[in-house]
């Protein structure tokens, strides 16, 4: 897998079936868990709490992660595609040195089911860049 990929998780598309999204009006996040936990596109039911026990932490992270602005939601020659804006971390001395996966969920969904997850390509220190 390459470093930025998205990977859908399979549950998720149940989660739509059963009208767990409103998407774009859903606010989506993105939050930044270490290696203690390694996401497959199989996991069973996945939500935030599935992942949130070893989420990162630091100067200038947010406890829950970012919020993807500005959702759009299309179609194009049979494509669904959900795109936002970038989100970015500042660098910080004080900054999570672990950074390794990013889970992509809905934070307004009762039980915060997540989409699925960024593979970072490794550690990612914060420390060291944004």
């Amino acid at each position: 897998m390459a470093t930025g990929d998205f990977v859908l998780f399979e549950e998720s598309v149940l989660d739509y079936g059963k009208g767990v999204h409103a998407l774009p009006t859903d606010t989506v996040k993105i939050g930044l868990i270490t290696s203690a936990i390694t996401p497959t596109a199989a996991d069973a039911t996945p939500r935030w709490a599935d992942y949130s026990g070893a989420e990162v932490s630091g100067t200038g992270y947010t406890a829950g992660g970012a919020a993807i602005g500005n959702l759009t939601w299309a179609e194009a020659a049979g494509v669904a595609t959900l795109d936002g804006d970038a989100v970015t971390w500042a660098q910080n001395a004080s900054g999570p040195a672990n950074c390794r996966w990013g889970i992509v969920y809905n934070d307004s969904a009762a039980n915060k089911e997540a989409f699925g997850y960024i593979d970072l390509g490794g550690v990612v220190s914060l420390v060291d860049g944004p």
